[in-house]
């Protein structure tokens, strides 16, 4: 028998490479085949095309790129970073004070392990942990956050999920410390510096309480011309001390001192002459025109989506007054959250906090009785509204999910079929106008019916304001130039979009009337 064939040690097997720590035996050839493409076309600068086709958009996709966590240029960087986990060092504060307030050891004990569950989530904030399902506390959004989760959030974290959801998510789970408890579902972290920020209000309560303490009158003697000129001029100044109410944000605002607030909550007429040219985009007059249609059609709903406690909460519902008595509407629902949400968002807590103050309370002590009384008067009245049903305050689940208002139609069909029965209904404030636009990097010359997608569009979709001082990244409906306008302020006035300088009143006209259509 013949010696067996030795494979040849320059060859791979099949030839297919050199075998291991050997060589192909080809002397100074390359390691790698290269090819010079010198008369292909030059490689192209293919851009993203945004807005994204409908059946792209999803919750970690929105219709422009999201802002989120890591995005150093956007605010979402210092609020993942830092703001949020200082409101929650707040937060553990203010427990600690109940804490040393208590004598019962079974609600000491279950108290301490409300605190344990926050500096776990501290913990969490701070590690940049992955986003959990919400634990079952009974609460019916329980299913909505978990189905977000489990869909579009799945090993996202607090810093790379998109801010607007990792934000709500961090408050969803704060209320989850709390509503797994015996003794303390109900616990308002944020309740003290509700009420503190609007007893340092002293100025701008009385300023507005000592002038419609009384249904208010018009001149005697006016024509109807004359009458209907000076509804809207006090229209535009009311809607103007709406709009700025929001200023006081205590989430943004947490160490304010007294003569910020003061300076913050003026509003005397000069102040608003002032300020109304940093409306950067302003449908007022809009927004009197479909307000005073109402009043030729013997009046109509107006629904406010409620955003912060205390002082704004006084500003709307004055002017919510204003409304009810000029007849520019006939009826008011204020929609509010069913807990503790972003710091100062109103509860039903805070509502009815506000009311009893002001009628009952002794939050003043520097005031003279002629405002004491002033206030209590403007309290009554606005507490009989209730008792009449002109005035009814809600609170819908949706309000404290992780999802945008794009979602409402299909995420809270029975919200959506609500509000399309309201002739006008106004979103105020940073949170709400973010939720509206799906909180992306649209360009701020998109029109308002565009960023706020089916609010807009949908069949059946309500008249739609936004009533917002601008304190986040997106912009929107600045009109035509306003890509230019934006970053000349970029240039002139870095933190512009942050720091509550500047506003908008955005209006939608929606398809109201059309038969509302659920697939």
């Amino acid at each position: 028998m013949s010696a067996p064939t030795q494979p040849n040690p320059s060859l791979a097997p099949n030839a297919a490479a050199p075998p291991p720590n050997g060589t192909t035996g080809t002397k100074d050839a390359p390691g790698r085949m290269s090819l010079k493409l010198s008369h292909l076309p030059s490689r192209q600068n293919i851009k993203p095309v945004y807005p994204r086709s409908p059946s792209s958009i999803d919750p970690n996709n929105p219709p422009w790129p999201a802002y989120r966590g890591y995005h150093e240029y956007s605010f979402a960087y210092a609020t993942m970073g830092q703001r949020l986990p200082t409101i929650l060092g707040k937060a553990i504060e203010d427990v600690v004070v109940t804490l040393n307030q208590e004598y019962d050891e079974e609600r000491i004990v279950d108290l301490v392990q409300c605190i344990e569950r926050m500096d776990a989530l501290m913990k969490e904030l701070q590690e940049q942990a992955k986003l959990r399902p919400i634990i079952d506390d009974g609460e019916a959004d329980v299913a909505l956050w978990n189905k977000l989760i489990a869909k579009y959030f799945h090993g996202k974290t607090f810093m790379n999920a998109p801010w607007l959801f990792a934000e709500a998510y961090k408050y969803r789970r704060l209320q989850e410390c709390f509503s797994v408890s015996k003794y303390w579902k109900n616990y308002d972290v944020f309740f003290r510096q509700k009420c503190d920020t609007f007893s340092r209000s002293h100025d701008a309560v009385f300023e507005l309480s000592m002038r419609f303490a009384d249904p208010f009158k018009l001149k005697e003697g006016l024509s109807p011309q004359e009458k209907l000129e000076a509804e809207r001029l006090m229209f535009f100044e009311l809607t103007q001390i709406c709009l700025w109410g929001n200023s006081t944000d205590l989430s943004l605002l947490i160490n304010m001192t007294e003569d910020q607030i003061r300076s913050l909550q003026s509003t005397g007429g000069e102040n608003l002459a002032a300020t109304e040219k940093n409306i950067l985009g302003n449908h007022m007059q809009r927004l009197w025109e479909t307000v005073s249609d109402l009043r030729e059609n013997t009046g109509g709903r107006i629904d406010f989506v409620l955003d912060n406690a205390g002082f704004e909460l006084y500003c709307d519902c004055v002017y919510a007054d204003f409304l009810i008595q000029s007849g520019l509407a006939k009826e008011i629902r204020f929609h509010g959250k069913r807990y503790p949400w972003f710091v100062s968002d109103v509860t039903k807590k805070d509502w009815e906090w506000l009311l009893n103050s002001m009628v009952y309370g002794h939050l003043f002590p520097k005031a003279s009785e002629e405002e004491k009384e002033s206030l209590r008067r403007l309290g009554l009245r606005w507490k009989q509204y209730e008792k009449e049903g002109k005035w009814i305050y809600e609170q819908h689940p949706f309000w404290c999910t992780g999802f945008t208002f794009w979602e409402l139609h299909n995420e809270a069909p029975d919200l959506f079929l609500h509000l399309s029965r309201s002739d006008l209904v106004i979103f105020k404030g940073d949170l709400n106008h973010r939720k509206l636009t799906y909180d992306c990097a649209a360009p701020p010359s998109t029109d308002f019916e565009i960023a706020i997608g089916p609010m807009a569009s949908a069949a059946g979709a309500p008249r739609v304001c936004s009533m917002r001082t601008i304190k986040s990244d997106v912009v929107v409906g600045l009109g035509p130039e306003g890509d230019e306008l934006a970053e000349r302020l970029d240039k002139e006035e870095p933190g512009w979009k942050i720091s509550g300088k500047y506003a908008v009143v955005l209006l939608s006209e929606g398809r109201p009337g059309e038969k509302v259509v659920f697939t």
